[in-house]
């Protein structure tokens, strides 16, 4: 293994860090202020990675970043991509499957089903309230229970009108409002699992992954919505800023405790969402359109040849993305090595600025981390896409203890050569991605770190409750490349079961194609359940046989 990977082997034994006397410099009036290194050296920075969630954020994904900012006193948040869950029913109407479409034009087919789902619940439970209320004053209940009852009853009562009322004004919506009612709607979401860092005076960052757009709200409008919030520190992107070219790519330097100089310098890179995009302005996605093409974003209707096309391919229901992940654009992948050059300028001294880079998506490199084993190894994942076909574990000899892969990486078919070209410039010493949301492991290969941050939602798929968290980083100003970094999982913070356990455990095991059933099949636990599910299904049988052959036996021979 490398230097690097020697120094982060520790970080699978080190005790969890307490929030330490030092307190963050960060003040949200002072946003503008440059971060910087503690007086104690240190400098603290947790990951976020796919939160995918709707306008009402879970109350579970809530009480674990809350957790998570008390036990780790950050000095900085990162939001690695996926925080809107844009396929959510509550964007239906401006979904957008690719940039470029039509909103409320080829919505999923899950997503309706969600949506159904979530009206039927809806009458369900007021249905099952009034039920309730009238054999209470059968029973001659007490007054206060009744009229507790009659309240929840009330608030049902205009839930349903709601939903009536939107699906009157449904046919009369202008496509901008629409619009307006999704930036609400991003705007809410962005309030719920913002609230925990701007409490606690917390500066973030964020960058972008492949469903955050499919709301119908671009990134650069949404990177707007995120600086109205404080502590928000991502700088209003131009071809002019050296430090942000784009939205969701842009450096955050770190500067000593004196403030003289740049110790190190995070970067924020916007990995793209899906290969072969329609390039088209955001304009032409917000402006007015035709007749037709209104209609499509009221109905969100296709062709009967459209959507059996769409439903043939065998990822069409988009229980997973069937199309191949993009790339960062040219524009990130030349400012990687330019602002290097930028930030030794800062500096005046010419020497490499130590940095880290946080992204969505993974680069193909991420494979390097893993080992490929024959097919019926326990715990081994399939690869995707350009590495279908081929079954890989952790390779123990570049990635250190207690990492976890619980699928494949998901990432584009073709190497961009990110991490060659950063390599080149100098200073990176590590990439760390969100994406897929059941890994966390750390590799050293191609002299850098590549690593992952699960999800920290509740509202998609991921592992198991206690797994879902965030990843903490601790550098020092001596030395940024040295730092330590470990989990920081629900079953450590939180504890217990999470309010959706059922769902949990769905989201753990669901089936989207044939790789993830024999992945399934592949987890020793799964494989006992049906191998003993199975012999008892087989045991009932042969004695059903055995019954019937006995009772015939008998019949003849009587």
């Amino acid at each position: 293994m490398g230097t690097q990977m020697q120094s982060l082997s520790n970080t699978s034994s080190y005790a969890p860090l307490q929030a330490s006397s030092q307190a963050s410099s960060y003040a949200p009036s002072h946003a503008e202020q440059p971060l910087h290194f503690r007086s104690d050296g240190s400098f603290r920075v947790l990951q976020m990675a796919d939160i995918q969630d709707g306008p009402d954020v879970s109350p579970d994904t809530i009480r674990l970043l809350e957790a998570a900012i008390e036990q780790a006193d950050p000095d900085l948040v990162v939001l690695t991509g996926d925080q809107i869950r844009g396929y959510d029913p509550a964007w239906m109407r401006t979904f957008l499957r690719r940039r470029g479409e039509k909103i409320g034009d080829r919505v999923r087919v899950v997503t309706k089903f969600e949506s159904a789902f979530r009206e039927k619940n809806e009458r369900l439970h007021q249905a099952a309230h009034n039920r309730i209320a009238q054999l209470l004053r059968l029973i001659h209940a007490k007054p206060e229970t009744v009229s507790r009852l009659d309240t929840m009853h009330q608030q049902l009562d205009d839930v349903e009108q709601r939903m009536l009322d939107a699906s009157e004004q449904h046919r009369d919506t202008t496509k901008e409002q629409l619009l307006d009612d999704a930036r609400a709607k991003v705007r809410q979401c962005f309030q719920g699992f913002l609230a925990p860092m701007v409490a606690a005076n917390v500066p973030f960052a964020a960058t972008y992954g492949n469903h955050d757009f499919q709301c119908g709200i671009l990134v650069d409008e949404q990177d707007d919505i995120y600086r109205e919030f404080a502590g928000c520190l991502n700088p209003k992107a131009s071809d002019e800023n050296a430090l942000a070219p784009e939205p969701g790519t842009f450096a955050l330097p770190i500067y000593t405790q004196d403030g003289t100089r740049i110790a190190m310098s995070i970067m924020m890179v916007n990995s793209g969402d899906y290969a072969d995009d329609i390039q088209q302005d955001a304009d032409d996605t917000t402006s007015s359109n035709s007749d037709n093409d209104m209609a499509h974003a009221r109905t969100g209707s296709t062709s009967a040849s459209e959507q059996a096309a769409y439903m043939v391919n065998a990822r069409g229901l988009d229980l997973a993305d069937s199309d191949g992940y993009g790339l960062p654009s040219e524009q990130a992948l030349n400012w990687l090595e330019s602002v290097q050059h930028t930030l030794q300028q800062m500096n005046g001294d010419n020497k490499p600025v130590p940095s880290i880079a946080f992204q969505h998506i993974a680069p193909q490199e991420f494979y390097d981390c893993l080992k490929e084993v024959p097919a019926y190894t326990p715990h081994a994942v399939e690869g995707a896409r350009a590495f279908s076909g081929r079954c890989f574990v952790l390779n123990p000899d570049v990635c250190y203890p207690g990492g976890m892969l619980g699928e494949s990486i998901g990432c584009a078919d073709t190497n961009a050569g990110q991490v060659e070209r950063m390599r080149q410039a100098g200073g990176y010493f590590a990439l760390y991605c969100g994406h897929d949301h059941k890994n966390a492991f750390v590799g050293h290969v191609h002299d850098m770190d590549l690593g992952y941050a699960p999800t920290c939602g509740f509202t998609s798929y991921g592992p198991k409750t206690k797994l879902r968290g965030v990843r903490l980083f601790e550098f020092h100003e001596s030395d940024p490349m040295k730092y330590r970094t470990r989990m920081l999982n629900w079953g450590e913070l939180v504890g217990g079961r999470s309010s959706n356990e059922l769902r949990v455990f769905v989201e753990d095991h669901v089936v989207t194609d044939g790789a993830s059933l024999r992945d399934e099949l592949r987890r020793p636990s799964v494989f006992a359940t049906l191998s003993a599910i199975s012999a008892s299904v087989l045991a009932a049988v042969s004695y059903g046989a055995f019954r019937i052959s006995r009772a015939l036996y008998r019949a003849v021979h009587r």
